[in-house]
């Protein structure tokens, strides 16, 4: 029963570290490197140490040796081990490889990539941090190992790693300080990580001058209880010269020699351990999750914003591009003079109201044979059209760069992205052939609708030019409706001359129909091309693309590792609030001078 249980745990915690594993970061948010460290740490435990010791609950302890630099943490393993296995770093700071010292008849176990799969095993010394040594000593009890960890507080960033990883490793910390940097801030961060972590924890005083552990003792065991991690033993080890070998006096380490051997002799008490250390592992998953869960939303969140920023400004630009037709912005200067060129005089404007049947006639006549006004007005139009749309292109541009400018994540993007706060490069190009493919297909619309009326199907090509141009003037002059009348006056009556001309040639409503078919072939062939503008911004985005379903999948994963936990029995009992538990495997050592 409690293998299917723990049988359980394992498939969950997989779970868990597959989507630990799994967990993409990209944006640049103030929580996404914090989450992200979390979340590798996470893994890394789960590789190390978790799923490797659930494999084997009954496996040797393993005691990572811990603590800052210089505080004796190597002279006290070759003193337990009553040889010098660990070479002691004489310059600061030693690269080497982790030492691990076991019993003969564990070191199968430890040999092996059980724990700490990720280290390479050697027997050798190696400068080659990413190994672990793995020697035998007969001294020590078999059923735990002790491993020499770096400095925690070494100048190399890679050694302070290791250190993490191994400690992230182990059933149990042996942790080392001297009397002089006992209150160093950097111990007191790694031992608050053993208290959220559950992890069992001794304490070795080290290098105490005689006398001074009536002050520093009762001080230290003050900040134990402040820190949370009152609950190992304490050992104090007062300053001492080193034999030949370089090791402590027999009696000097006496001490912690018998509790690591009543530990290895005691199968009670190392399945303590081990529960007390896993359960509490486990646990200190759950606001791990939280954290990089609550990071992953916001990166959704990011995402979603950043990209309905780029929708709304390119959205806007459409909208601009129709605005400027509905006010009617193409209708002055250069159009409006091609235009009056084209159609006649200001007495022909003048006639417009009172003789429809002749002006059909005068505007065939005027146009026949006439093509250069037209072509002119064609190209004023175009022109005018080019602007409003590159104009609107550049809007947008500026409108989302700005968008994501007042964004972390987006100011970060833009850093890769310089370029995007303006259009591509070959925006001009794109705009002017949307224009002339525009302006066909209103020619095709007048000539398909010419051809449905037999009294014009026979109009010339000129006249088709024109009457397009006609249909043309009124789609950049008109809203949504097309007003009759005088209604609407637009340059000395130019839309209303337009729109007289073709309600004379074709009727009132299939003008209507013509002018709203071309107005919307217009913008949905601007929003298609501010679309593909809008795609730059996209393409950076989907370079970092944001997982959505993360989150929640994470948060499933972790509440199927708390319910396997319980089942498994492996849940820590938390200790009151204020109270400290009592010192594992007795009171505190002390040796005397």
């Amino acid at each position: 029963m409690v293998q299917t249980r723990t049988a359980s745990l394992v498939a969950a915690l997989t779970e868990l570290r597959d989507r630990l594993a799994g967990v993409r970061l990209p944006l640049d948010l103030p929580d996404a490197e914090g989450a992200g460290s979390a979340a590798r740490g996470a893994v890394g435990q789960l590789d190390d140490y978790l799923l490797p010791r659930l494999g084997r609950l009954d496996a040797p302890l393993l005691v990572v040796v811990g603590g800052s630099t210089g505080a004796g943490k190597s002279t006290l393993v070759n003193s337990l081990v009553r040889a010098p296995v660990s070479a002691p770093g004489v310059l600061r700071p030693t690269t080497r490889s982790p030492t691990l010292v076991c019993h003969p008849d564990d070191a199968p176990w430890f040999a092996e990539s059980h724990l700490l799969p990720g280290l390479a095993r050697t027997t050798q010394h190696s400068d080659d941090p990413a190994t672990l040594r793995v020697v035998v000593a007969p001294a020590l009890r078999a059923g735990l190992a002790l491993l020499d960890a770096p400095d925690i507080d070494s100048v190399v960033a890679d050694n302070r790693a290791l250190a993490a990883q191994l400690l992230a490793a182990a059933d149990l910390w042996l942790f080392v300080t001297t009397a002089a940097r006992y209150a160093d801030a950097v111990p007191w961060d790694l031992l608050r990580t053993a208290r959220d972590r559950g992890a069992v924890t001794a304490l070795v005083l080290d290098r105490v001058p005689p006398g001074a552990d009536a002050e520093i003792v009762p001080d230290l065991t003050r900040m134990r209880a402040a820190n949370g991690v009152a609950d190992g033993p304490l050992f104090v080890i007062p300053e001492s010269v080193l034999d030949g070998q370089g090791l402590l006096a027999e009696s000097v380490v006496a001490p912690v020699r018998a509790w690591a051997d009543a530990l290895a002799g005691s199968a009670a008490e190392r399945a303590d351990v081990v529960r007390r250390t896993v359960g509490g592992a486990v646990a200190a998953l759950a606001p791990i999750v939280a954290t990089v869960s609550a990071a992953a939303d916001a990166q959704i969140a990011a995402a979603r914003l950043l990209s309905a920023t780029v929708d709304t400004a390119y959205e806007s630009g459409v909208s601009a591009v129709g605005n400027g037709l509905s006010r009617g912005d193409l209708m002055r200067g250069e159009v409006l003079a091609r235009w009056q060129d084209l159609v006649g005089t200001g007495e022909f404007m003048r006639g417009v109201q009172a003789r429809v049947a002749a002006l059909r006639d005068r505007f065939s006549a005027a146009v026949t044979g006439r093509p250069r006004p037209a072509d002119e007005l064609r190209e004023a139009l175009g022109s005018g059209l080019s602007v409003l749309v590159r104009e609107a292109a550049a809007g947008a541009a500026e409108d989302a760069a700005r968008g994501w400018r007042a964004h972390p994540a987006g100011t970060a993007l833009l850093r890769a992205a310089p370029d995007l706060g303006t259009p591509a490069p070959d925006l001009a190009a794109r705009v002017d052939m949307l224009v002339r493919e525009w302006q066909q297909s209103v020619l095709d619309l007048v000539r398909t609708e010419a051809g449905q009326r037999r009294h014009i199907a026979r109009v010339s090509a000129y006249a088709v030019n024109a009457l397009g141009l006609a249909a043309m003037v009124v789609v950049f002059a008109a809203t949504a409706f097309i007003p009759t009348g005088a209604e609407l006056a637009v340059g000395a009556g130019t839309t209303v001359a337009a729109q007289k001309i073709l309600e004379a040639i074709f009727g009132d409503q299939a003008v209507r129909e013509l002018a709203e078919k071309a107005r919307a072939d217009l913008l949905r062939r601007v929003g298609a091309l501010l679309a593909t503008e809008a795609d730059r911004f996209r393409a950076v985005l989907a370079a970092a693309p944001v997982d959505d379903a993360a989150p929640d999948a994470l948060r499933r994963a972790a509440a199927e590792v708390a319910r396997a936990a319980r089942g498994a029995n492996l849940t820590p009992e938390p200790a009151p609030p204020g109270s400290a538990a009592e010192p594992h495997s007795g009171a505190r050592g002390r040796v005397e001078p």
